[in-house]
Formats: structure tokens, sequence, C-alpha cells
């Protein structure tokens, strides 16, 4: 299967756009979720921004369903074709629920801690669109999944000591639950940018 995938890989461009357009949905998403809280609590636009990029990607994953459907031969096999689609909406998926966590919640100021991990993935989603374009030719693609597994790893550590840090101060129960279901919605983007990183990595060495 992966040499006849090599043959048409030139001929339907299609889906690496469609997998193109999705991940740079995501590094907007996430970018704007770091602007949201930076600016907390004005700004609630912001997250109605996020929502409305959500939706555009629920579309591009759709696009990507209905061209596999009217497609015969594929540049990818059909099952990895639809793991990524799908790992790359969770990603943006997660990152509206964490700005809808935090409208939910009426959060007006921002945790130190939630500025760290908003910002590790940024940097993931940034990754993962670098590398993107060279699923086109099965190029080399460690450099990229290797820093997101990092950021992953640091991301784990950060919300550890984050959670961890609500049970130390005496806080509010109420602020301690909403602020452990912004810390794990956040881990959980991130690794959901892992997941794409693995299947990436996977569909390269198939092919090669």
């Amino acid at each position: 299967m992966a040499r006849l995938t090599k043959v048409f890989t030139g001929r339907d461009t299609r889906y690496f756009e469609l997998f193109e357009e999705s991940i740079s949905h995501a590094v907007t998403t996430a970018e704007l979720l770091a602007q949201f809280l930076h600016g907390l609590p004005d700004h609630p636009e912001i997250a109605r921004e996020i929502s409305k990029l959500e939706s555009e990607t629920d579309r591009v994953t759709h696009d990507i369903i209905a061209h596999l459907n009217q497609t015969f031969v594929t540049p990818l096999e059909r099952e990895d074709i639809l793991e990524l689609a799908s790992a790359l909406d969770d990603v943006v998926d997660l990152i509206d629920e964490t700005a809808d966590l935090i409208v939910l919640y009426k959060v007006e100021a921002p945790m130190e801690q939630a500025h760290g991990l908003c910002d590790l993935l940024v940097e993931a989603t940034k990754a993962l669109a670098a590398g993107m374009p060279r699923l086109r030719t099965f190029g080399d693609i460690r450099h990229y999944t290797v820093e997101v597994n990092r950021l992953e790893n640091e991301a784990d550590r950060l919300s550890r000591s984050a959670i961890a840090g609500l049970f130390d101060g005496g806080i509010d129960p109420m602020v301690v639950i909403r602020w452990k279901d912004i810390f794990e919605r956040l881990e959980d983007a991130i690794d959901a940018c892992e997941k794409v990183a693995n299947i990436l990595e996977g569909i390269v060495i198939k092919n090669r």
C-alpha cells in the first residue's frame, strides 16, 4: 500500500491542504486563547472568535471525510487520513472547551500556571504547523514531533504542580474546582497535540 500511495501523492494534494488548514486553525485558536487569558476579564469577543474557528475546523474535517468518500485512490491510507483529521479536530475542540470554561466560570484573572500551559500549547501547535508540510513528501518530521513530545512532558509537570498548588493554599473550594477543570483541559489540548505528532510520525515511517 505504501508504494502505491507514493505513486499518487503528487496527484491529489487536497488532503494535505486541508490538514495544513486545520493545524493553522489550531495555531490561531491557541494564540487567541493566550490573548484571552492575558486580557481577562476584558475582550469576551475573543472567546466567540475561538468558537467560530472551532466551527470552521469542523467544516475542514467534514471536507476531508467528503473527499475521502469521493476518492478511490488516496495518497495516504484511508484509516490514517481519518485518524489524523480527527486528532487535529480534537486539538481545536479542546481549546474551544477551555475558553468556554473560562466564560462559564466567570474567571476574572488567570493564574500564572495557566499562562505557562497556554504558552506551551501555542508552541506545540506551531511545531505541528511547521512540520505538517513535510507530510506531502513523507520527509523527516522527527525534529518537530520530538519538540511536541518535549512540550507535552513539560506541560504534564506544570499541570501536576498547578493542581497540587490549588490544594496547598487554603483556596476557596469552588475556585479549586474551576481552575482544576481549566488546567486539565489545557493539558488535554497539549496531549492532543502529542497525539497528532505521533500519528504524523507513524504515517511518515509507514510510507517511506
